[in-house]
């Protein structure tokens, strides 16, 4: 079973048909919708602000969400999917997003929907991440506009195929 706990009179909240890795842990202030999957030592930390994840959100093996006490809390949409040893911080994420693996979101970064972030790119404060785009680097940076090919061909099928990664692990 998960660790769920709860911190500062907080207890992680989440949604119907949900899958959660015997040691995904979610602390505090968490809130998550219908379908989302935690994985495999990730860990959405709550204890010091607020996170808020809507339906269909996949955070992946290794990856962590967290905030800044006082300062910034993290939102994140429908149908987004966090890949491995990502990191999310104080950040917001609108729907139809996917942050590749070992990206990094710092505090007040905006991504509006339809965003691909590559595989280790790094997003830096108060960055904004215009819709439609692929992004990458260090500092992240706009490299290409994304064709239907990728937002349905990698962003939707990627959170498509965790709710059926997800069922495999219920079973």
């Amino acid at each position: 079973m998960a660790l769920i706990k709860s911190v500062r009179g907080f207890t992680p909240v989440y949604g119907e048909d949900c899958y959660l890795a015997e040691n995904a842990t979610l602390i505090g202030d968490v809130q998550c919708g219908k379908q989302c999957s935690f994985w495999f030592q990730s860990v959405v930390r709550g204890d010091v602000s607020p996170i808020r994840m809507g339906d269909r959100v996949n955070i992946q093996d290794g990856a962590i969400i967290h905030g800044t006490f006082e300062k910034s809390s993290t939102q994140i949409g429908n149908n987004v999917s966090i890949g491995h040893r990502a990191i999310i911080h104080g950040s917001t994420i609108e729907s139809n997003v996917l942050v590749g693996m070992g990206a990094i979101l710092m505090d007040h970064v905006y991504v509006e929907s339809n965003v691909l972030i590559a595989a280790g790119a790094v997003v830096l404060e108060k960055t904004r991440l215009e819709s439609g785009f692929l992004y990458a680097g260090i500092p992240a940076r706009k490299i290409k506009p994304l064709g239907e090919n990728l937002i349905k061909g990698e962003i939707e099928r990627i959170a498509g195929n965790y709710i059926k990664y997800a069922g495999w692990f219920k079973n």
